[in-house]
Protein backbone atom coordinates (compact mmCIF):
# COMPACT_ATOMS: atom_id res chain seq x y z
CA UNK A 1 0.00 0.00 0.00
CA UNK A 2 0.95 3.35 -0.40
CA UNK A 3 1.58 6.23 2.05
CA UNK A 4 -1.55 8.72 2.56
CA UNK A 5 -2.21 12.29 3.68
CA UNK A 6 -2.56 12.53 7.10
CA UNK A 7 -6.28 14.12 7.01
CA UNK A 8 -9.58 12.68 6.31
CA UNK A 9 -10.92 14.73 2.86
CA UNK A 10 -13.07 17.04 4.88
CA UNK A 11 -15.51 17.24 1.41
CA UNK A 12 -16.41 14.35 -0.58
CA UNK A 13 -15.61 14.67 -4.37
CA UNK A 14 -18.69 16.39 -6.08
CA UNK A 15 -19.02 13.90 -8.72
CA UNK A 16 -19.21 11.24 -6.95
CA UNK A 17 -22.14 9.29 -5.65
CA UNK A 18 -21.44 7.49 -2.79
CA UNK A 19 -23.45 4.45 -1.35
CA UNK A 20 -25.04 6.02 1.78
CA UNK A 21 -28.44 4.02 1.60
CA UNK A 22 -26.14 0.83 3.33
CA UNK A 23 -24.49 3.04 5.53
CA UNK A 24 -27.57 4.26 7.20
CA UNK A 25 -29.01 0.74 7.93
CA UNK A 26 -25.63 -0.69 9.67
CA UNK A 27 -25.86 2.47 11.21
CA UNK A 28 -29.58 2.28 12.87
CA UNK A 29 -29.22 -1.78 13.03
CA UNK A 30 -25.81 -0.95 15.17
CA UNK A 31 -28.00 0.84 17.69
CA UNK A 32 -31.07 -1.52 17.88
CA UNK A 33 -28.41 -4.23 18.74
CA UNK A 34 -26.79 -2.40 21.14
CA UNK A 35 -30.33 -1.93 23.50
CA UNK A 36 -30.52 -5.39 22.96
CA UNK A 37 -26.70 -6.67 23.80
CA UNK A 38 -26.79 -4.22 26.87
CA UNK A 39 -30.48 -5.77 27.79
CA UNK A 40 -29.18 -9.02 27.69
CA UNK A 41 -25.96 -8.15 29.53
CA UNK A 42 -27.74 -6.38 32.52
CA UNK A 43 -30.09 -9.27 32.34
CA UNK A 44 -27.41 -11.78 33.49
CA UNK A 45 -25.51 -9.46 35.98
CA UNK A 46 -28.77 -9.62 38.00
CA UNK A 47 -28.66 -12.99 37.21
CA UNK A 48 -25.36 -13.39 39.45
CA UNK A 49 -26.20 -10.93 42.05
CA UNK A 50 -29.91 -12.77 42.21
CA UNK A 51 -30.14 -16.16 41.09
CA UNK A 52 -33.85 -16.79 41.35
CA UNK A 53 -33.80 -14.86 38.19
CA UNK A 54 -32.56 -18.08 36.12
CA UNK A 55 -36.26 -18.80 36.63
CA UNK A 56 -35.92 -22.36 36.51
CA UNK A 57 -36.45 -22.24 32.75
CA UNK A 58 -33.46 -24.28 30.83
CA UNK A 59 -33.86 -21.12 28.33
CA UNK A 60 -33.07 -18.01 30.59
CA UNK A 61 -30.60 -20.03 32.66
CA UNK A 62 -26.86 -17.54 32.86
CA UNK A 63 -25.25 -20.42 30.55
CA UNK A 64 -27.51 -20.04 27.33
CA UNK A 65 -27.93 -15.95 27.88
CA UNK A 66 -24.35 -14.81 28.68
CA UNK A 67 -23.17 -16.00 25.07
CA UNK A 68 -26.27 -14.63 24.01
CA UNK A 69 -24.97 -10.98 25.25
CA UNK A 70 -21.44 -11.30 24.26
CA UNK A 71 -23.18 -12.25 20.50
CA UNK A 72 -25.03 -9.29 20.63
CA UNK A 73 -22.50 -6.74 21.81
CA UNK A 74 -19.56 -8.08 19.81
CA UNK A 75 -20.71 -9.60 16.60
CA UNK A 76 -24.23 -7.75 16.26
CA UNK A 77 -23.41 -4.19 17.72
CA UNK A 78 -19.92 -4.06 16.98
CA UNK A 79 -20.07 -5.99 13.63
CA UNK A 80 -22.29 -3.45 12.86
CA UNK A 81 -20.87 -0.46 13.56
CA UNK A 82 -17.52 -1.63 12.44
CA UNK A 83 -19.11 -2.48 8.51
CA UNK A 84 -20.95 0.37 8.78
CA UNK A 85 -18.28 2.56 9.56
CA UNK A 86 -15.75 1.07 7.41
CA UNK A 87 -18.04 1.42 4.38
CA UNK A 88 -18.42 5.02 5.32
CA UNK A 89 -15.24 5.94 5.59
CA UNK A 90 -13.75 3.68 2.62
CA UNK A 91 -15.64 5.73 0.25
CA UNK A 92 -15.09 8.94 1.44
CA UNK A 93 -11.18 8.15 1.96
CA UNK A 94 -10.79 7.32 -1.76
CA UNK A 95 -13.80 9.00 -3.20
CA UNK A 96 -14.89 6.30 -4.74
CA UNK A 97 -18.43 4.42 -4.90
CA UNK A 98 -18.60 1.45 -2.82
CA UNK A 99 -17.39 -1.56 -4.79
CA UNK A 100 -20.84 -4.12 -5.57
CA UNK A 101 -22.85 -0.81 -4.73
CA UNK A 102 -26.45 -1.86 -3.43
CA UNK A 103 -26.69 -4.83 -4.77
CA UNK A 104 -23.76 -6.95 -2.95
CA UNK A 105 -23.96 -4.07 0.41
CA UNK A 106 -27.52 -5.27 0.41
CA UNK A 107 -26.59 -9.14 0.46
CA UNK A 108 -24.17 -8.35 3.27
CA UNK A 109 -26.36 -6.09 5.64
CA UNK A 110 -29.93 -8.74 5.36
CA UNK A 111 -26.98 -11.92 5.87
CA UNK A 112 -25.32 -10.34 8.74
CA UNK A 113 -28.60 -9.54 10.35
CA UNK A 114 -30.25 -13.04 9.79
CA UNK A 115 -26.97 -14.92 11.33
CA UNK A 116 -27.25 -12.26 14.28
CA UNK A 117 -30.92 -14.00 15.16
CA UNK A 118 -30.03 -16.93 14.32
CA UNK A 119 -27.11 -17.13 16.51
CA UNK A 120 -28.52 -16.28 19.96
CA UNK A 121 -31.82 -18.03 19.08
CA UNK A 122 -29.82 -21.43 18.82
CA UNK A 123 -27.95 -20.56 21.86
CA UNK A 124 -31.33 -20.11 23.66
CA UNK A 125 -32.59 -23.58 22.58
CA UNK A 126 -29.18 -25.66 23.64
CA UNK A 127 -26.95 -25.48 20.33
CA UNK A 128 -23.25 -24.40 21.26
CA UNK A 129 -19.92 -25.56 21.07
CA UNK A 130 -19.26 -24.41 24.11
CA UNK A 131 -16.05 -22.74 23.31
CA UNK A 132 -14.59 -19.43 24.21
CA UNK A 133 -16.10 -16.50 21.92
CA UNK A 134 -17.14 -19.47 19.13
CA UNK A 135 -20.13 -20.77 20.56
CA UNK A 136 -21.83 -21.27 17.05
CA UNK A 137 -21.96 -24.74 15.50
CA UNK A 138 -20.86 -25.27 12.09
CA UNK A 139 -24.22 -24.65 10.31
CA UNK A 140 -23.63 -21.14 11.03
CA UNK A 141 -20.41 -20.82 10.96
CA UNK A 142 -20.05 -21.72 7.13
CA UNK A 143 -22.72 -18.85 6.18
CA UNK A 144 -20.50 -16.50 8.15
CA UNK A 145 -17.94 -17.58 6.53
CA UNK A 146 -19.59 -16.38 2.84
CA UNK A 147 -20.72 -13.22 4.23
CA UNK A 148 -17.53 -12.25 5.67
CA UNK A 149 -15.85 -12.96 2.11
CA UNK A 150 -18.47 -10.55 0.69
CA UNK A 151 -18.00 -7.79 3.00
CA UNK A 152 -13.85 -8.41 2.40
CA UNK A 153 -14.71 -8.08 -1.57
CA UNK A 154 -16.78 -4.93 -0.90
CA UNK A 155 -14.21 -2.87 1.16
CA UNK A 156 -11.26 -4.11 -0.80
CA UNK A 157 -12.91 -3.99 -3.76
CA UNK A 158 -13.91 0.31 -3.27
CA UNK A 159 -9.98 0.64 -2.32
CA UNK A 160 -8.96 -0.56 -5.76
CA UNK A 161 -11.22 1.57 -7.70
CA UNK A 162 -10.51 4.77 -5.37
CA UNK A 163 -9.48 8.12 -7.14
CA UNK A 164 -7.10 9.08 -4.20
CA UNK A 165 -3.83 7.59 -4.68
CA UNK A 166 -3.06 7.35 -1.01
CA UNK A 167 -4.65 4.74 0.97
CA UNK A 168 -5.73 6.76 4.52
CA UNK A 169 -4.19 4.51 7.47
CA UNK A 170 -7.88 4.32 8.94
CA UNK A 171 -8.38 1.81 5.83
CA UNK A 172 -5.10 -0.06 6.69
CA UNK A 173 -6.75 -0.90 10.09
CA UNK A 174 -9.94 -1.92 8.95
CA UNK A 175 -8.36 -4.32 6.26
CA UNK A 176 -6.14 -5.86 8.64
CA UNK A 177 -9.51 -6.98 11.37
CA UNK A 178 -11.12 -7.81 8.15
CA UNK A 179 -8.46 -10.19 7.16
CA UNK A 180 -7.61 -11.54 10.18
CA UNK A 181 -10.90 -12.15 11.43
CA UNK A 182 -11.40 -14.86 8.19
CA UNK A 183 -8.13 -16.13 9.07
CA UNK A 184 -8.75 -16.92 12.90
CA UNK A 185 -12.75 -17.94 11.86
CA UNK A 186 -11.77 -20.52 9.52
CA UNK A 187 -8.76 -22.15 11.75
CA UNK A 188 -10.49 -22.09 14.95
CA UNK A 189 -13.86 -23.35 13.72
CA UNK A 190 -12.70 -26.83 12.08
CA UNK A 191 -15.28 -29.05 12.88
CA UNK A 192 -16.63 -32.42 12.45
CA UNK A 193 -20.60 -32.55 12.77
CA UNK A 194 -22.10 -35.47 14.64
CA UNK A 195 -23.90 -36.90 12.02
CA UNK A 196 -20.34 -38.63 10.39
CA UNK A 197 -20.04 -40.56 13.64
CA UNK A 198 -23.55 -41.82 13.71
CA UNK A 199 -24.82 -38.47 15.62
CA UNK A 200 -27.13 -35.63 14.76
CA UNK A 201 -26.70 -33.28 12.02
CA UNK A 202 -27.17 -30.35 14.73
CA UNK A 203 -23.94 -30.92 16.84
CA UNK A 204 -20.23 -30.98 15.35
CA UNK A 205 -16.65 -31.65 17.42
CA UNK A 206 -13.90 -29.56 16.99
CA UNK A 207 -11.00 -31.00 15.82
CA UNK A 208 -8.59 -29.56 18.52
CA UNK A 209 -8.41 -31.30 21.91
CA UNK A 210 -6.75 -31.00 25.30
CA UNK A 211 -3.87 -28.11 25.60
CA UNK A 212 -4.28 -27.91 21.86
CA UNK A 213 -7.85 -26.64 21.89
CA UNK A 214 -7.09 -24.40 24.27
CA UNK A 215 -4.45 -23.02 22.79
CA UNK A 216 -6.37 -22.80 19.69
CA UNK A 217 -9.25 -20.70 21.48
CA UNK A 218 -6.97 -18.08 22.99
CA UNK A 219 -5.47 -17.96 19.58
CA UNK A 220 -8.71 -17.11 18.11
CA UNK A 221 -10.10 -15.63 21.34
CA UNK A 222 -7.24 -12.70 21.85
CA UNK A 223 -6.78 -11.99 18.51
CA UNK A 224 -10.61 -11.58 17.74
CA UNK A 225 -9.90 -8.55 21.25
CA UNK A 226 -6.85 -7.70 19.33
CA UNK A 227 -8.55 -7.33 15.45
CA UNK A 228 -12.39 -7.08 15.66
CA UNK A 229 -12.25 -4.91 19.04
CA UNK A 230 -8.70 -3.27 18.71
CA UNK A 231 -7.62 -2.83 14.93
CA UNK A 232 -11.10 -2.36 13.65
CA UNK A 233 -12.23 0.17 15.94
CA UNK A 234 -8.70 1.98 15.92
CA UNK A 235 -10.06 2.09 12.39
CA UNK A 236 -12.98 4.52 13.58
CA UNK A 237 -10.40 6.42 15.66
CA UNK A 238 -8.09 7.63 13.05
CA UNK A 239 -11.41 8.78 10.85
CA UNK A 240 -13.53 10.56 12.66
CA UNK A 241 -11.54 11.85 16.08
CA UNK A 242 -9.21 13.89 12.95
CA UNK A 243 -13.06 14.55 11.21
CA UNK A 244 -14.66 15.69 14.64
CA UNK A 245 -11.63 17.58 15.98
CA UNK A 246 -11.23 19.59 12.59
CA UNK A 247 -7.64 18.88 12.97
CA UNK A 248 -5.35 16.73 10.95
CA UNK A 249 -4.02 13.12 12.64
CA UNK A 250 -1.16 14.43 14.93
CA UNK A 251 1.66 11.98 13.27
CA UNK A 252 1.25 9.81 10.51
CA UNK A 253 4.67 8.44 11.02
CA UNK A 254 3.46 6.92 14.45
CA UNK A 255 0.36 5.63 13.35
CA UNK A 256 2.23 3.67 10.69
CA UNK A 257 4.57 2.49 13.50
CA UNK A 258 0.99 1.57 15.75
CA UNK A 259 -0.17 -0.17 12.73
CA UNK A 260 3.05 -2.61 11.87
CA UNK A 261 3.50 -3.22 15.61
CA UNK A 262 0.42 -3.94 16.47
CA UNK A 263 -0.87 -6.27 13.65
CA UNK A 264 2.70 -8.36 14.17
CA UNK A 265 3.06 -8.71 17.75
CA UNK A 266 -1.36 -9.02 19.25
CA UNK A 267 -1.11 -12.41 17.30
CA UNK A 268 0.85 -13.90 20.00
CA UNK A 269 -0.82 -13.00 23.06
CA UNK A 270 -3.10 -15.82 23.05
CA UNK A 271 -0.97 -18.06 25.66
CA UNK A 272 -1.33 -15.19 28.83
CA UNK A 273 -4.60 -16.04 28.96
CA UNK A 274 -3.20 -20.31 30.01
CA UNK A 275 -0.83 -19.22 32.91
CA UNK A 276 -0.41 -22.27 35.31
CA UNK A 277 -1.80 -24.39 32.93
CA UNK A 278 -0.47 -27.97 31.02
CA UNK A 279 0.17 -25.20 28.12
CA UNK A 280 4.41 -25.51 27.94
CA UNK A 281 6.24 -23.03 30.14
CA UNK A 282 7.84 -21.91 27.10
CA UNK A 283 4.71 -20.71 25.10
CA UNK A 284 3.24 -18.88 28.64
CA UNK A 285 6.42 -17.07 28.69
CA UNK A 286 6.30 -16.35 25.34
CA UNK A 287 2.87 -15.38 25.64
CA UNK A 288 4.08 -12.71 28.52
CA UNK A 289 6.78 -11.83 26.65
CA UNK A 290 4.76 -10.48 23.76
CA UNK A 291 1.87 -8.82 26.07
CA UNK A 292 4.34 -6.79 27.86
CA UNK A 293 5.39 -5.56 24.53
CA UNK A 294 2.73 -4.87 23.72
CA UNK A 295 2.24 -2.09 25.85
CA UNK A 296 4.37 0.41 23.46
CA UNK A 297 2.71 0.59 20.38
CA UNK A 298 -0.70 0.68 22.04
CA UNK A 299 0.18 3.94 24.05
CA UNK A 300 1.73 5.24 20.70
CA UNK A 301 -1.65 4.76 18.96
CA UNK A 302 -3.67 6.29 22.52
CA UNK A 303 -0.81 9.22 22.35
CA UNK A 304 -1.45 9.79 18.64
CA UNK A 305 -5.28 10.23 19.27
CA UNK A 306 -4.81 12.48 21.98
CA UNK A 307 -2.54 14.60 20.54
CA UNK A 308 -4.53 15.44 17.53
CA UNK A 309 -6.81 17.73 19.84
CA UNK A 310 -3.45 19.68 20.03
CA UNK A 311 -4.77 23.43 19.59
CA UNK A 312 -8.96 22.20 19.86
CA UNK A 313 -8.73 21.08 23.70
CA UNK A 314 -11.33 23.92 24.46
CA UNK A 315 -13.89 21.94 21.79
CA UNK A 316 -14.00 19.23 24.74
CA UNK A 317 -16.50 21.81 26.95
CA UNK A 318 -18.55 22.73 24.13
CA UNK A 319 -18.97 19.41 22.27
CA UNK A 320 -20.74 15.90 23.95
CA UNK A 321 -19.21 14.19 20.84
CA UNK A 322 -15.88 14.65 20.85
CA UNK A 323 -16.04 14.06 24.64
CA UNK A 324 -17.23 10.26 23.38
CA UNK A 325 -14.43 9.89 21.16
CA UNK A 326 -11.53 11.11 23.05
CA UNK A 327 -12.53 9.90 26.58
CA UNK A 328 -12.58 6.80 24.53
CA UNK A 329 -9.05 6.68 23.79
CA UNK A 330 -8.42 7.66 27.05
CA UNK A 331 -10.28 4.31 28.02
CA UNK A 332 -7.96 2.37 25.58
CA UNK A 333 -4.73 3.86 27.18
CA UNK A 334 -5.70 2.66 30.26
CA UNK A 335 -6.85 -1.19 28.85
CA UNK A 336 -3.92 -1.50 26.66
CA UNK A 337 -1.87 -0.76 29.95
CA UNK A 338 -3.62 -2.87 32.17
CA UNK A 339 -4.06 -5.91 30.36
CA UNK A 340 -0.02 -6.37 29.56
CA UNK A 341 0.14 -5.73 33.71
CA UNK A 342 -2.21 -8.91 34.13
CA UNK A 343 -0.42 -10.74 31.62
CA UNK A 344 2.68 -11.04 33.66
CA UNK A 345 2.56 -14.30 35.43
CA UNK A 346 2.85 -12.69 39.12
CA UNK A 347 -0.36 -10.98 38.83
CA UNK A 348 -2.01 -13.06 36.74
CA UNK A 349 -1.85 -15.82 39.52
CA UNK A 350 -4.04 -13.11 41.86
CA UNK A 351 -6.10 -12.22 38.59
CA UNK A 352 -7.19 -15.49 37.01
CA UNK A 353 -10.43 -16.63 37.04
CA UNK A 354 -11.50 -13.77 38.89
CA UNK A 355 -13.82 -10.70 38.81
CA UNK A 356 -10.52 -8.44 37.76
CA UNK A 357 -10.94 -9.84 34.48
CA UNK A 358 -14.16 -9.00 33.97
CA UNK A 359 -13.34 -5.33 35.12
CA UNK A 360 -10.92 -5.42 32.70
CA UNK A 361 -12.24 -6.83 30.02
CA UNK A 362 -15.68 -4.29 30.38
CA UNK A 363 -13.34 -1.11 30.57
CA UNK A 364 -12.19 -1.83 27.10
CA UNK A 365 -15.54 -2.94 25.82
CA UNK A 366 -17.65 -0.34 27.60
CA UNK A 367 -14.87 2.80 27.55
CA UNK A 368 -13.30 2.05 24.60
CA UNK A 369 -15.33 0.17 22.07
CA UNK A 370 -19.03 1.71 22.58
CA UNK A 371 -17.55 5.53 23.55
CA UNK A 372 -15.79 5.47 20.31
CA UNK A 373 -18.97 3.98 18.85
CA UNK A 374 -21.31 5.89 20.26
CA UNK A 375 -19.29 8.94 18.74
CA UNK A 376 -19.03 7.57 15.64
CA UNK A 377 -22.44 7.14 15.10
CA UNK A 378 -23.29 11.02 16.42
CA UNK A 379 -21.01 12.00 14.30
CA UNK A 380 -22.43 9.75 11.36
CA UNK A 381 -26.22 9.98 11.55
CA UNK A 382 -26.13 14.05 11.11
CA UNK A 383 -24.21 13.42 8.23
CA UNK A 384 -26.08 10.65 6.90
CA UNK A 385 -29.36 12.28 6.47
CA UNK A 386 -28.41 15.64 5.38
CA UNK A 387 -29.02 17.21 9.43
CA UNK A 388 -26.94 19.92 10.73
CA UNK A 389 -26.47 18.04 13.98
CA UNK A 390 -28.20 15.75 16.49
CA UNK A 391 -31.45 17.03 17.32
CA UNK A 392 -29.93 17.85 21.04
CA UNK A 393 -26.48 17.91 21.65
CA UNK A 394 -27.52 18.52 25.52
CA UNK A 395 -28.88 14.95 25.50
CA UNK A 396 -25.68 13.56 23.69
CA UNK A 397 -23.90 15.12 27.16
CA UNK A 398 -26.35 13.71 29.78
CA UNK A 399 -25.82 10.16 27.94
CA UNK A 400 -22.25 10.71 27.90
CA UNK A 401 -22.62 11.75 31.98
CA UNK A 402 -24.70 8.55 32.56
CA UNK A 403 -22.74 6.49 30.63
CA UNK A 404 -19.54 7.44 32.27
CA UNK A 405 -21.10 6.82 35.83
CA UNK A 406 -22.45 2.78 35.02
CA UNK A 407 -18.81 2.44 33.68
CA UNK A 408 -17.01 3.93 36.98
CA UNK A 409 -19.81 1.94 39.01
CA UNK A 410 -19.02 -1.33 36.86
CA UNK A 411 -15.28 -1.83 36.33
CA UNK A 412 -14.32 -0.59 40.22
CA UNK A 413 -16.97 -2.93 41.60
CA UNK A 414 -15.22 -5.69 39.79
CA UNK A 415 -12.08 -4.32 40.56
CA UNK A 416 -12.94 -4.75 43.99
CA UNK A 417 -14.32 -8.14 44.14
CA UNK A 418 -11.83 -9.20 41.83
CA UNK A 419 -8.83 -8.30 43.87
CA UNK A 420 -10.40 -9.65 47.15
CA UNK A 421 -11.80 -12.96 45.35
CA UNK A 422 -7.78 -13.68 44.45
CA UNK A 423 -6.83 -12.63 47.93
CA UNK A 424 -9.72 -15.16 49.58
CA UNK A 425 -8.54 -17.96 47.37
CA UNK A 426 -5.06 -18.29 48.41
CA UNK A 427 -5.34 -17.43 52.32
CA UNK A 428 -4.37 -20.09 54.68
CA UNK A 429 -4.68 -19.93 58.68
CA UNK A 430 -1.64 -21.03 60.77
CA UNK A 431 -2.61 -24.53 60.68
CA UNK A 432 -2.03 -24.25 56.64
CA UNK A 433 -5.52 -24.57 55.47
CA UNK A 434 -7.71 -22.83 52.68
CA UNK A 435 -8.96 -20.15 55.54
CA UNK A 436 -12.47 -19.15 53.28
CA UNK A 437 -14.70 -22.13 51.22
CA UNK A 438 -15.64 -21.22 47.87
CA UNK A 439 -19.36 -20.44 49.01
CA UNK A 440 -17.85 -17.61 50.99
CA UNK A 441 -15.83 -16.01 48.68
CA UNK A 442 -18.82 -16.44 46.54
CA UNK A 443 -21.31 -14.95 49.43
CA UNK A 444 -18.69 -11.66 49.78
CA UNK A 445 -18.96 -11.07 46.15
CA UNK A 446 -23.19 -10.53 46.13
CA UNK A 447 -22.87 -6.53 47.13
CA UNK A 448 -20.28 -5.90 43.79
CA UNK A 449 -22.28 -7.38 41.85
CA UNK A 450 -25.30 -5.56 42.45
CA UNK A 451 -23.66 -2.38 41.84
CA UNK A 452 -21.98 -3.91 39.06
CA UNK A 453 -25.52 -4.49 37.57
CA UNK A 454 -26.78 -1.00 38.45
CA UNK A 455 -23.96 0.12 36.50
CA UNK A 456 -25.06 -1.62 33.68
CA UNK A 457 -28.85 -0.61 34.21
CA UNK A 458 -27.35 2.93 33.85
CA UNK A 459 -25.32 2.57 30.82
CA UNK A 460 -28.79 1.00 29.20
CA UNK A 461 -30.20 3.79 30.05
CA UNK A 462 -27.45 5.91 28.23
CA UNK A 463 -28.28 4.01 25.45
CA UNK A 464 -31.53 4.04 25.26
CA UNK A 465 -31.37 8.61 25.48
CA UNK A 466 -29.61 8.01 22.46
CA UNK A 467 -32.04 5.89 20.68
CA UNK A 468 -34.25 8.89 21.53
CA UNK A 469 -31.74 11.48 20.25
CA UNK A 470 -31.33 9.23 17.00
CA UNK A 471 -35.03 9.02 15.97
CA UNK A 472 -35.77 12.64 16.65
CA UNK A 473 -32.61 13.64 14.42
CA UNK A 474 -33.51 10.87 12.08
CA UNK A 475 -37.15 12.77 11.81
CA UNK A 476 -35.81 16.18 11.14
CA UNK A 477 -37.50 17.63 14.12
CA UNK A 478 -36.55 20.87 15.05
CA UNK A 479 -33.29 20.81 17.03
CA UNK A 480 -34.17 21.02 21.37
CA UNK A 481 -33.72 24.42 22.91
CA UNK A 482 -30.06 24.17 23.26
CA UNK A 483 -28.26 27.14 25.14
CA UNK A 484 -24.49 25.53 24.79
CA UNK A 485 -21.41 27.36 23.55
CA UNK A 486 -21.42 25.04 20.40
CA UNK A 487 -24.82 25.64 19.61
CA UNK A 488 -25.08 29.69 19.93
CA UNK A 489 -21.62 29.49 17.84
CA UNK A 490 -22.64 26.85 15.55
CA UNK A 491 -26.26 29.46 15.50
CA UNK A 492 -23.63 32.34 14.82
CA UNK A 493 -21.64 31.08 12.08
CA UNK A 494 -24.95 29.88 9.93
CA UNK A 495 -26.16 33.41 10.37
Amino acid sequence: MTTASATPPLSPASDVQYETGIVRMFAIAALAWAVLGFTAGDFIAWQLAFPALNLDLEWTTFGRMRPVHTTLVLFAFGGNILIGTSFLVVQRTCQARLFGGKALGGFIFWAYQSLMVAAPLSYVLGFSQSREYAEMEWWLDLPFALVWIAYLMAFSGTIFKRRQPHVYVANWFYLAFILTMALLHFANNVAVPAALTGGTWWKSYSLYAGVQDAMTQWWYGHNAVGFLLTAGFLGIMYYFVPKRAGRPVYSYRLSIIHFWALVFLYTWLGAHHLHYTALPDWVQTLGMTFSVMMWMPSWGGMINGLMTLSGAWDKLRTDPVLRFLITSVAFYGMSTFEGPMMGIKAVNALSHYTDWTIGHVHSGALGWVAFVSFGALYSMIPMLWGRREMYSLKLVGVHFWVASLGIVLYITAMWISGIMQGLMWRAYDNLGFLQYSFIETVEAMHPYYVVRATGGALFLTGALIMAYNVIRTIRGDSPAVDHSPLARATSRSSA
